[in-house]
């Protein structure tokens, strides 16, 4: 869709070219979303792209991906050893309501900051425990956990002059075996709700539930629960929905259904990987 009202496109050189963002000139990556619906307050926009930040970067602490990463570049992420939650990232990505075109343009950054529920980026970011870096408007930065930058739909932490710089994911979350599921009421339809659970090296197990949700719930156990606990947490969350993809009584029986099975698959995984 064209935004009408957009005169000038500004390509951001260095960070000191951010200081255009406002209400009515914003941040553009993919583009994806922010050509998807009429923007008729929007002027102008800032070209994050053209600032060349590294798609993805392996470090001795984990992996850093640019905010301006695209979905494709994502999906393609090689391998390393020990990475036992590669498999999450490819699969978070088929979790995008959008067809392969739109992996070619639609960023890591711009998923999480659309903030959209079913916004698969929030799930990987959230079930790895990864750190936001975030280019504040006055010229600071700030880690903002994954966790807690989504604040509801469509609404997070960033203020309409700041910009997401990259995701910081730590290895020990890497290290992880994982396991995922995504429900739709139709077979390409927008997620209805995305889990993703992990179960770390020493013992504990993180079960994130998203699109389900306002915004995105993590539970934390130092050990993989029974399965009569995980369901009374999963019944207690307080944030369930309901739009066009799904009604909240049914959101919580698939959180209630899916976090079963991830419960179950990590536990028999863990039990091989103790008998082994």
């Amino acid at each position: 869709m064209d935004l009408s009202t957009v005169t000038r496109i500004i390509p951001a050189r260095t960070r000191s070219d951010l200081i255009a963002l406002g209400p009515t000139v914003v941040p553009l990556a993919g583009g994806s979303e922010l050509f998807a619906d009429p923007r008729a307050h929007l002027r102008a926009l800032v070209d994050l792209q053209t600032l060349g930040w590294p798609a993805l970067t392996i470090t001795e602490d984990g992996l850093e991906i640019a905010a301006t990463c695209t979905l494709a570049e994502l999906s393609r992420l090689p391998m390393q050893a020990g990475w036992a939650a590669h498999p999450l990232f490819y699969q978070c990505c088929t979790a995008l309501f959008g067809s392969f075109k739109v992996w070619n343009v639609a960023t890591v950054g711009g998923n999480l900051a659309t903030s959209l529920p079913a916004g698969p980026m929030i799930t990987l970011a959230v079930a790895l425990d990864a750190e936001l870096l975030v280019w504040r408007g006055d010229g600071s930065d700030e880690v903002v956990p994954a966790r807690q930058f989504v604040t509801g739909n469509m609404t997070n932490a960033l203020a309409a002059n700041d910009v997401l710089r990259s995701i910081r994911v730590p290895l020990t979350s890497l290290q992880a075996t994982t396991a995922y599921r995504k429900i739709a009421l139709s077979p390409l339809g927008r997620s209805g709700a995305v889990l993703a659970g992990r179960v770390d090296a020493d013992g504990v197990f993180v079960l994130t539930v998203t699109a389900a949700t306002l915004r995105p719930v993590q539970l934390r156990y130092s050990e993989l629960p029974a399965a009569d606990v995980l369901a009374g947490d999963i019944a207690a969350i307080d944030c369930w929905f309901t739009d066009a993809h799904g009604a909240a009584d049914w959101r919580r029986a698939m959180g209630l259904l899916l976090g079963e099975e991830i419960r179950a698959e990590l536990a028999a995984s863990t039990d091989v990987a103790s008998q082994s």
